[in-house]
């Protein structure tokens, strides 16, 4: 497990499946916005964008906890991982009880210790929609820096919104983030 001040990554276990699917994915005016591709009805089983699946070079996918009782909190990613560029994105979802408590934050500096300090990575970018104040204010307080607006980038329930493209390097983050960052 990677651990950050409050919540902790670990691998995803079948039976976390069925929650995060219930409560994540099911949940479709939050997933329309944090997924580009269109939701539609599925099951929690094999096809549940949570399954368990195979190891993969392009994406690390986790299970978020809550550390002081070990709480399934939400789930978290660094995905189109790029070993050639070494960058890749992250992205994180937390369950509705778990929001609101400031744990995002704490989530996004342990993904940006995993990228970084596991992974090797030299650039980690998030991109959310621009009216996502809380991944936005997440985000900034781990070092990212907002780098643009993709302008009506995102179909969301009906209608067309923008799109905040945000960026840190590794280099920033050594100064910036791992000083905040918990214990590993």
């Amino acid at each position: 497990m990677i651990r950050g001040k409050e919540i902790g990554l670990r691998a995803r276990y079948e039976a976390d499946v069925a929650v995060l699917h219930k409560e994540l994915y099911d949940d479709v005016a939050v997933r329309s916005g944090t997924d580009p591709r269109p939701w539609r009805p599925i099951a929690a089983g094999t096809d549940s964008p949570f399954s368990v699946t195979e190891l993969s070079e392009e994406a690390a996918s986790f299970s978020v906890v809550e550390l002081q009782t070990q709480a399934l909190a939400g789930a978290a990613a660094l995905w189109g991982i790029d070993t050639h560029n070494r960058a890749a994105h992250l992205g994180l979802s937390l369950l509705p009880s778990f929001r609101g408590r400031g744990l995002g934050s704490d989530l996004v500096r342990t993904l940006c210790e995993y990228g970084f300090v596991v992974r090797g990575m030299q650039r980690l970018q998030a991109e959310t929609l621009a009216d996502n104040a809380a991944m936005i204010a997440a985000a900034r307080s781990a070092g990212f820096v907002i780098e643009g607006t993709l302008r009506h980038a995102a179909w969301v329930c009906g209608e067309f919104k923008d799109e905040v493209v945000l960026g840190l390097l590794a280099d920033e983050w050594t100064s910036q983030g791992r000083a905040t960052a918990g214990s590993r």
